[in-house]
């Protein structure tokens, strides 16, 4: 396991601020490249002109001519969070443009596999429908594109995943990344690029009088779905991005969002005034996910697109249900995972990519698995399963380290073997793919020699980077809340992170494996909690702490608190010291 190091970001410049933004907000800013407010948290204003976009013509009219001859069409998500609600925005979004006739489908990850497939193609037959739309996958989904144009169909494939060398034979293609798109932004998430043909497609049908005797459609009334699928899926929070989600968290706030992510965040424990980009990834996205992960995405997409509150809640408490048994599941194959592991490192020291197959885990939950185990070890990490029990077929998923482009290194394994690999695609961190059970273990040692020539050895030195330290005067709950609520925060716009010496005073076993501390600096008392802290041993009487601060809302008041994401002992812990409330490591 590689032991991090701390380093701390540097600023290019000093921006631009009113004079009533706290200092170390300006400075947190400014070290992630923002040196004005209108950089910091974009307006909607901001936002990329959707003609900047390539494809939209053809995608535009290609639903202006359904609308208008009310055709049936069938928005095809995926069973992740980006395209669930990637799902739930085209359909929201097309029936407020007019569409009378709209429906949805996603496939199932065990019975059809990925996106559009051959086998989905059979099965959307009995809907008869005449334009598929595609979110959030769709360019390397050439068979299935084929089979659904042999039936007659129309085909829009909206997505953002880095395409392969040949196109998909669609009628449409939007894809911000497609080769020679101008699109400044690279990073949309799939629901970002829906959310865009769909300000695109407002403006075609208003250029064409569609809405002179009748209000403009609002399409802001789906950018709380925007927000989540955006946080969810990983992608760089950009500026754009940033406008995006800002915007989604703030009609979340005022409590205007969709009655089914309002359930998910009370099923959370969340209070969605304060709901945060932080709240998204921890709390409702794995809601959501866990539908498609372990049951049917079909029961996530009900949720978003239900209006009834009753129904809500009752989805998102079976959405809570299903999430718990993921984290079940999920514990006991990252177990399995890291023992697995131990048996074949050499020396304690992980090999430069982990890649694991267990016959027994789980297909849904490999990308989970490989996520885990990429963070404990600093390692680009793969994770298998049969597609089904009993299966000839793998499916399984790539994490990778910050500075190397996993999917790249699956195309150069792909094109040093062909064939070896069945169907693959991702982006510059995540990546999924598929190949036969015989094909194993020629593809783990393909990998392995692909990856010690592309990856440079220094990559491998996991870093913690943080913001410097806090003043004494820092230390509180104005500026915990300031620091929650000055993002959004996400991917490529980290939380604010800090750093510092401390004393520890006393400290407790909770949870059975979080740490809580109480600690002391400059004469100061400060209460901290690491979360999978305990070890097995004493923190030392000194330490040197990564953290977050934020306010202690279980304490209420003025109360602060420490998240601790990095511990590391500079003195040796009192022989005596002992937890608070047991001596017992499980009390």
């Amino acid at each position: 396991m590689s032991i991090p190091t701390v380093r701390r970001r540097t600023a290019a410049a000093v921006g631009e601020w009113p004079a009533q933004m706290p200092p170390v907000l300006r400075r947190i800013h400014e070290l992630r490249g923002a040196f004005s407010p209108e950089q910091a948290q974009p307006a909607l204003a901001q936002l990329l002109d959707p003609r900047l976009l390539g494809g939209l013509d053809a995608a535009t009219a290609l639903l202006e001519a359904a609308i208008a001859s009310d055709r049936h069409i069938v928005v095809v998500g995926d069973f992740d969070c980006d395209g669930a609600t990637a799902c739930a925005v085209g359909v929201r979004g097309l029936r407020l443009l007019g569409a009378r006739h709209v429906s949805h489908a996603v496939p199932n990850r065990v019975t059809h596999g990925y996106g559009l497939s051959p086998h989905l193609v059979d099965d959307l037959a009995a809907l008869a429908p005449d334009l598929i739309v595609t979110v959030d996958h769709g360019i390397a989904c050439h068979a299935g594109i084929a089979a659904a144009k042999a039936r007659g169909w129309q085909v829009l494939v909206t997505d953002h995943h880095l395409p392969g060398p040949m196109l998909p034979p669609a009628d449409a293609i939007v894809n911000p990344n497609l080769s020679g798109d101008g699109f400044p932004s690279k990073m949309l998430a799939g629901v970002g690029v829906m959310f865009y043909v769909l300000l695109a497609l407002r403006r075609r049908l208003r250029d064409a009088g569609r809405f002179a005797a009748q209000a403009e459609p609002d399409l802001a009334t789906l950018l709380d779905l925007v927000a989540v699928g955006t946080v969810a899926d990983l992608v760089p929070l950009d500026q754009n991005n940033r406008a995006l989600v800002g915007a989604g968290l703030r009609r979340l706030r005022s409590g205007k969002g969709c009655v089914g992510l309002r359930a998910l965040a009370e099923v959370a424990g969340r209070d969605v005034r304060l709901l945060t980009a932080g709240d998204i990834g921890f709390a409702l996205a794995p809601r959501i996910n866990a539908a498609g992960r372990l049951d049917d995405m079909s029961l996530g997409i009900a949720c978003l697109l239900s209006d009834d509150p009753g129904e809500a809640r009752e989805l998102a408490s079976l959405l809570h249900a299903i999430n718990g048994e993921r984290r079940a599941v999920q514990q006991q194959m990252t177990d399995e995972a890291e023992a697995a592991l131990a048996r074949v490192s050499l020396d304690g020291v992980a090999p430069s990519v982990v890649c694991l197959f267990d016959a027994q885990w789980h297909p849904g939950v490999v990308g989970l698995v490989a996520s885990r185990l990429k963070e404990r070890l600093h390692r680009p990490a793969f994770a298998f399963a049969p597609s089904e029990p009993g299966s000839a077929q793998l499916r399984g998923s790539a994490r990778s380290i910050p500075g190397f482009h996993i999917r790249d290194a699956l195309a150069a394994v792909d094109s040093a073997h062909p064939g070896l690999i069945e169907r693959f695609g991702g982006h510059a961190m995540a990546a999924g793919l598929s190949l036969s059970i015989e094909a194993f273990p020629r593809f783990e040692a393909a990998l392995r020699e692909a990856i010690e020539r592309l990856l440079a050895p220094e990559l491998l030195q996991a870093e913690v980077v943080t913001d410097g330290e806090l003043q004494p005067d820092e230390f509180s709950r104005a500026i915990a809340e300031c620091l929650r609520d000055g993002g959004p925060w996400g991917q490529a716009y980290p939380e604010p992170l800090f750093d510092g010496r401390f004393d520890v005073l006393s400290w407790r076993i909770v949870g059975e494996r979080h740490l809580k501390m109480e600690l002391s600096m400059q004469g100061m008392r400060i209460n901290a909690i690491e979360f999978g802290g305990w070890q097995g041993r004493a923190p030392a009487s000194s330490v040197h702490l990564a953290y977050r601060l934020v306010p202690d809302d279980y304490r209420g008041g003025d109360s602060i608190q420490l998240v601790v994401v990095h511990r590391q002992d500079l003195a040796e812990a009192d022989p005596d010291a002992r937890p608070r409330e047991a001596a017992m490591p499980n009390c």
